[in-house]
């Protein structure tokens, strides 16, 4: 299984918990095992993709910064990337997507049915080893967090095909169906440590807006990327009809016949228009203007942890606010 925050030139990223990501690689495994083998099918081919996973990098850092010295941060860490998992199997449904991480998404492969199920597979194994951690606010931590993401990816649902979603309304998606995992994974690290309530809160804030920083470069690299580096199809976003940041900037600073013609493709999910529409986002500076909010968020995080004891782990968080904001996939 790959580790996190390929290739080499972000491994410096993760070298202070090396061994704890493999620790980690080794729960997942154990953990996803089930006796139907449909499941352990359909676990491995997701889990075997890799990604980045920032989440439990999340975990284990802050963890580790705050001097925790047991094991559980391994458990939190592949829970909160199980639940990141579930996500992804019942959003690729919803989304109708078929291409994930550079490969077919398991839906394309092994059906709609299937990969809900599994999904639901995967949350509840995650609530079962949270259970097992037999801490009351960490349990109380992910099962809010779960609740949110759910709530936000409702709200993005009622967002589709809408040309006149704000920018407030898509950030409340951005906070609930992103950035609340990442919020959650920061937490919990400070929290098993036993850090105080005001750092556990700094750790909080850290995730959420490293968590933002990461979706919003995103929303760029559904513009500007290309699919073999961001794992996906450029402009699925114009497709499904998902109105973010770059879209909405063009809808309120664009031309009237920019605007119209951003109108009808969210409106319809057009994807002839692509080119048409990715030549008006980059001449309008909207992809400029998004990034420039990925580097506010990141520079909150940064902020967020000022007070920080120093360490190795530390110097790692503040490189991912760098990393967060500077990739190309």
């Amino acid at each position: 299984m790959s580790a996190a925050l390929q290739p080499t030139s972000q491994n410096t990223i993760i070298q202070p918990i090396s061994a704890d990501m493999e620790a980690v690689n080794a729960v997942i495994r154990r953990q996803l095992y089930s006796e139907v083998p449909l499941v352990n099918q359909i676990a491995e081919y997701i889990i075997s993709a890799g990604g980045k996973r920032i989440r439990p990098v999340l975990v284990l850092l802050v963890a580790n910064a705050y001097g925790y010295k047991g094991t559980h941060h391994h458990d939190l860490a592949a829970v909160v990337e199980f639940i990141h998992t579930a996500t992804l199997l019942h959003d690729d449904v919803v989304d109708e997507s078929s291409l994930r991480r550079g490969r077919k998404t398991a839906n394309a492969l092994f059906g709609n049915a299937a990969s809900v199920l599994v999904g639901d597979f995967v949350y509840s194994r995650a609530f079962q080893m949270m259970v097992a951690v037999k801490n009351m606010r960490v349990m109380q931590i992910l099962a809010d967090a779960t609740n949110v993401i759910a709530e936000g990816e409702v709200l993005q649902l009622l967002n589709m095909h809408d040309p006149d979603v704000t920018e407030e309304r898509y950030l409340q998606v951005i906070r609930s169906k992103t950035a609340k995992l990442f919020e959650a994974a920061a937490q919990l690290g400070a929290l098993i440590a036993g850090a105080s309530d005001d750092a556990i809160e700094a750790a909080a804030e850290f995730g959420r807006s490293i968590g933002t920083a990461f979706q919003l470069v995103d929303d760029v690299l559904d513009y500007s990327g290309n699919a073999a580096d961001i794992g996906k199809n450029v402009g699925d976003d114009l497709r499904e009809g998902k109105p973010t940041l770059p879209l909405i900037y063009l809808m309120q600073n664009g031309t009237p016949t920019q605007r119209d013609l951003v109108r009808a493709c969210i409106e319809n999910g057009d994807e002839q228009h692509f080119d048409e529409i990715l030549s008006a986002i980059t001449g309008s500076g909207a992809l400029e203007y998004t990034m420039q909010a990925a580097e506010k968020a990141s520079a909150r995080a940064a902020n967020a942890i000022s007070s920080m004891p120093h360490s190795v782990f530390k110097d790692s968080l503040l490189q991912l606010c760098a990393f967060a904001v500077h990739r190309n996939h």
